[in-house]
């Protein structure tokens, strides 16, 4: 058997491809980033052929730094930015338009008409999610809508929808030539088409949305023994390697983190922050803002659902705050500068800027910095752009609780942030429990190796990958009680005055 699994993590700012040995620990990687466009203010797109030609690069690279080719890898897992859409031609493999990505607002409307129809939670009994801008239907809606080229395809059989790990298995398994059209469980589970229950395109929304079933891809297990086809002898990987695993960026960082158990819960930190827990076989419907959606599914055996809570912005605020402030640098700056101050003088940054997710889901919300006095110096903002992250995710954590009934106890964490030790020590403070980062941080694009290897039996199984599991550091909480409830009172009050900026169009 190959030695190695290789994994591609398709983010939301960069492409990386990773090689893991038999112990879940990195051998050799390769990283591009790619460019993010904004057309209008909260527009968001990406160019769907620059992630294709990064995904080759880094794939090359990966292999070239650590001396290993194709053939030595035993299968190659998917992880991926979930939600960002696109549909391109299925003769040429040409996009009809730029990949909608998941932090755009440009479907507003739609969803407003949506609301208006059925409700804001109309569709959650079925989907397990709100109608928001968020998911992936509405941004289809609105490219058959304004593509007429994209209609005309979708109409006559020509066109292909997907999310960014059916774009990318299409092209590793031929492309226009034979590329295999799936899209795994949990990243169907977040277009808002799916049905928890049947796992299958519901009918019901696919009409109300007027979608044509024929240019969905097929929906397939995470974990899939049956391989979706191989990557080509003259593409990237020189080999024909089996394409067996796949799962959403935050299902993977689950399956990184070893959380095989209900009431096992981890949060990734990075452009988003995304906290899932383990409900086990049963979707639990959330009362308090909450999305029901796939942990992950290997094939033949019941899927399993998570709870999830959705942070639009986290590491983006700190990228904000390098690119557009230009306080900073670069990212990992911001530590030193918010250790510059005891705490955030007074003031508090909400990033709402592309509205509010979890658990508010307020599309029209802005984002906003109160509390400003004469006093507040670039310290006490560094300091209060790490407190937005780890306050947003305490908001997920109340909500969480009280629709689980399992009060959280401690936290697994990963994601590029999780290097900053000040927002770790923030975040246990916040929680009053325990924050832990595993050994190896990049549990994402590990998840995707774990999911490729278990389809392939290079793991034997969870037990195994459960002891690869180790820990790195553990902060406790520190911060008085009273200290904690003052910060997240008027936390929430800050929230409160992000809302109701944006205005419907007369």
């Amino acid at each position: 058997m190959a030695k190695f699994i290789g994994a591609l993590d398709l983010g939301t700012t960069s492409n990386r491809f990773i090689v893991f040995d038999r112990r879940g620990r990195i051998v050799g990687q390769d990283q591009m980033e790619h460019e993010q466009i904004f057309p209008q203010p909260g527009w968001v797109e990406h160019d769907p052929m620059e992630i294709w030609r990064n995904t080759q690069a880094v794939i090359k690279g990966g292999l070239n730094k650590c001396g290993l080719s194709g053939t030595d890898l035993a299968a190659v897992g998917i992880t991926n930015q979930r939600e960002t859409s696109l549909v391109w031609d299925r003769r040429s493999g040409r996009p009809f338009h730029p990949a909608i990505v998941w932090q755009c607002t440009r479907t507003e409307e739609i969803c407003r008409r949506l609301t208006a129809e059925c409700g804001q939670d109309g569709l959650r009994e079925k989907t397990g999610l709100p109608i928001a801008t968020y998911f992936s239907g509405p941004k289809l809606r609105w490219i058959l809508d304004r593509v007429p080229a994209a209609k005309a395809a979708a109409e006559s059989g020509d066109a292909l929808f997907g999310t960014i790990d059916s774009w990318i298995i299409w092209w590793l398994t031929g492309g226009p030539a034979g590329g295999a059209h799936v899209t795994d469980v949990t990243n169907a589970s977040r277009t808002l088409m799916m049905n928890l229950k049947t796992l299958d395109w519901d009918p019901e929304i696919l009409e109300l949305l007027g979608i044509p079933r024929q240019m969905l891809p097929r929906i397939v297990p995470s974990i899939d023994p049956d391989t979706w086809g191989h990557t080509l002898k003259d593409g990237p990987f020189q080999a024909t390697v089996p394409v067996a695993g796949a799962l959403g960026d935050q299902q993977a960082a689950l399956v990184g983190q070893a959380c095989f158990s209900p009431g096992e819960a981890k949060n990734t930190y990075g452009t988003g922050c995304f906290l899932l827990l383990n409900t086990g076989t049963t979707p639990v419907v959330s009362q308090r803002g909450l999305l029901t959606t796939l942990g992950y599914q290997v094939r033949g055996q019941a899927p399993i659902y998570c709870l999830e809570g959705s942070i639009a912005i986290a590491g983006a605020l700190v990228q904000w705050f390098r690119d557009n402030l230009g306080l900073i640098a670069s990212a990992p700056d911001i530590e030193d500068l918010a250790r510059g101050a005891a705490d955030n003088g007074g003031a508090y940054i909400v990033p709402a800027f592309a509205g509010l997710f979890a658990p508010y889901w307020r599309s029209e919300a802005r984002g906003a910095i109160v509390g400003l006095t004469r006093y507040v110096n670039k310290h006490h903002l560094a300091r209060a752009v790490l407190e937005a992250c780890a306050f947003q995710t305490r908001d997920i954590v109340e909500a969480m609780n009280a629709d689980s009934g399992v009060p959280l106890t401690r936290l697994k964490v990963d994601g590029g942030m999780v290097a900053n030790d000040l927002l770790m020590q923030i975040q246990a403070d916040l929680l009053e429990v325990p924050v832990i980062r595993p050994r190896v941080s990049e549990t994402t694009a590990l998840g995707a190796a774990y999911a490729a290897g278990l389809a392939v039996g290079y793991w034997s199984g969870f037990e195994e990958l459960q002891a690869n599991w180790e820990v790195d550091r553990t902060w406790t909480p520190q911060l008085p009680a009273d200290q904690r409830a003052r910060g997240y009172h008027f936390w929430r009050k800050a929230v409160q005055r992000t809302l109701d900026w944006e205005e419907p169009a007369q």
